[in-house]
């Protein structure tokens, strides 16, 4: 093998080993980190800027429960199921200088909002058809009845949390 050919093969197997390297963290956690680059704004400047960062959850959907056969009834309850879906809220993490308001021991800014559970059911539907199930005591025909629908409330459990502090500079 050439020392090219062997080069070019260890710049791929480690651009490969680099790019899944940085991926995995983002794949177990849930969320994938986005950062503002303003380090060129600082140098051009002169001057400290803020620092910005985030985290965006991604989305896990679930498993929904199917359709459920209820006596009675000539329609399955909920003939559109709710679709479970487990995520998280954003994150932000920011950190910025202040113009000495309030004393030089306390020059920067931080907020930080850590990523938060998420989860949630999407809407559903049940409904029911106009006629009832068939009845021996009427020869074996349905009978009329007022037709019913109903939408399954969509549901959202979260806990939001966060941090504003001030301190001394870097």
């Amino acid at each position: 093998m050439k020392p090219i050919t062997r080069g070019t093969l260890a710049v791929v197997v480690t651009s490969v080993a680099a790019a899944v390297g940085a991926a995995a963290p983002a794949a177990a956690s849930g969320t994938v980190p986005v950062t503002v680059p303003l380090g060129g704004v600082s140098r051009s400047l002169g001057a400290e800027v803020p620092t910005l960062g985030a985290e965006v959850p991604l989305l896990k959907p679930g498993v929904p429960d199917g359709p459920r056969y209820v006596p009675g009834r000539l329609v399955p309850d909920r003939v559109l199921p709710q679709l479970p879906v487990r995520s998280g809220l954003p994150g932000l993490h920011t950190r910025a200088p202040l113009p000495h308001l309030l004393d030089d021991g306390f020059d920067h800014l931080d907020v930080d909002s850590p990523t938060g559970g998420l989860r949630a059911l999407t809407p559903g539907l049940s409904v029911d058809a106009p006629l009832t199930a068939p009845d021996g005591s009427n020869v074996g025909l349905p009978e009329a009845k007022m037709p019913q629908a109903a939408v399954v409330a969509p549901v959202l459990r979260t806990v939001a949390d966060g941090n504003v502090g001030t301190g001394p500079g870097l």
